[in-house]
């Protein structure tokens, strides 16, 4: 087709040879497939998508042969600074895309949704963050999502206000409330990454208590732990790695944001961490449900805290592992307050959490002496 096309151009626009040493002569021989300046001046036509009667005025003004030898098949050719100018534009920018495409994905970029997760993900600055989108219409203007932009703006981070149908692609099926946030993940704090050993306690009047949990795999669980630890004082909190949901947005959400700014510290392997806590004195204690007679089960209200402690819960379903159960030295339950029907004599991971923490602390505070 364009071979076809360029014969049109050139027939039309070209004269008789004119006075002098340069003159303009067709033939079959430049038009073939074979000409490397035919198949330059394709490539950059196509790339530049040029429309019929421009291609006549440039084949006028930019195609020149010698006449010394006028029939060969190897005649210069020479493209326009326009042409040239679009060539080399269109190769910036197809470079600049895929420089853009690598470095996202080696960041491995992500979408913070949420009013809490934007606003203490830009104000706490645990994350790398490219921009912050918010959605068209009303929902820019209410008083949460200007505090989001006003900090955003604050931090230098830039902001761009986007369809409704781009920000439900950025959280799809999830409840952005018209904000997202595009950053680095957030992973967990493992002994590696941290510049001092993370097993050590942090400075604290109270005794500790570390929250200490094994597979749990629902990230709506998972943000909800950490929710309620935060809220009521758990100096740690420390996951299997193995078999456990990653930090990820929908975490970030669940803890309405409690995951921008407590560290979440993964462990590999829990049974060596539990022999090293218990070596330097702290008190091990594991949760099982009522049900269970193969240990000792102590009701979480009457237990009382008297020293450092690790509270160890299990994951959904199977609960606490027996590998990590033979490391307690105290198993708790939560008693029922009714006879339960079968299938239902549980509860949620994320709500026994939050009752045996309360219960711990409470115990704690109470131990106090006077």
């Amino acid at each position: 087709m364009w071979v076809s096309l360029w014969r049109k151009c050139v027939r039309r626009s070209f004269s008789a040879p004119s006075s002098g040493n340069t003159y303009y002569h067709t033939n079959n021989a430049l038009f073939s497939e074979k000409n490397p300046a035919m198949k330059r001046l394709r490539t950059v036509a196509i790339k530049s998508k040029l429309k019929p009667a421009f291609l006549r005025e440039k084949a006028t003004k930019d195609i020149v042969w010698s006449s010394e030898a006028p029939r060969h098949l190897d005649r210069r050719v020479t493209v326009s600074p326009e042409l040239k100018k679009l060539s080399l534009d269109d190769e910036h920018t197809a470079k600049r895309d895929r420089t853009v495409k690598q470095k996202a994905k080696l960041d491995h970029l992500e979408f913070v949704f949420g009013i809490s997760p934007c606003l203490l993900a830009i104000t706490h600055g645990r994350r790398r963050i490219l921009g912050l989108f918010v959605k068209e219409g009303d929902t820019s203007l209410r008083a949460s999502v200007l505090k989001v932009c006003e900090e955003a703006q604050r931090h230098g981070v830039p902001i761009h206000h986007a369809s409704k149908k781009d920000i439900d692609k950025m959280a799809p099926g999830r409840v952005h409330q018209g904000v997202c946030l595009q950053a680095s993940p957030l992973t967990y704090v493992t002994e590696e990454k941290s510049s001092q050993s993370w097993l050590l306690p942090r400075k604290n009047k109270n005794m500790p208590l570390w929250l200490v949990l094994e597979s749990v795999q629902d990230p709506m669980n998972l943000g909800a732990i950490l929710r309620s630890a935060y809220f009521l004082g758990v100096d740690r909190v420390v996951s299997s790695i193995s078999q456990s949901c990653p930090l990820s947005p929908v975490v970030s959400k669940a803890s309405s944001g409690v995951m921008e700014v407590m560290e979440v510290y993964g462990c590999k392997n829990l049974g060596e961490l539990l022999k090293s806590k218990q070596a330097e004195g702290w008190d091990v204690v594991g949760t099982v449900g009522a049900e269970s007679r193969e240990f000792c089960v102590t009701k979480c209200s009457d237990f009382t805290m008297s020293k450092p402690t690790l509270l160890l819960i299990g994951g959904e379903g199977g609960g606490l592992s027996q590998e990590l159960q033979t490391h307690c030295h105290t198993l708790l339950t939560i008693p029922a307050g009714r006879p339960l029907f079968s299938g239902i004599e549980s509860l949620n991971v994320s709500v026994a959490t939050g009752i045996l923490l309360h219960s711990l602390l409470y115990s704690r505070c109470s131990n106090k002496p006077l």
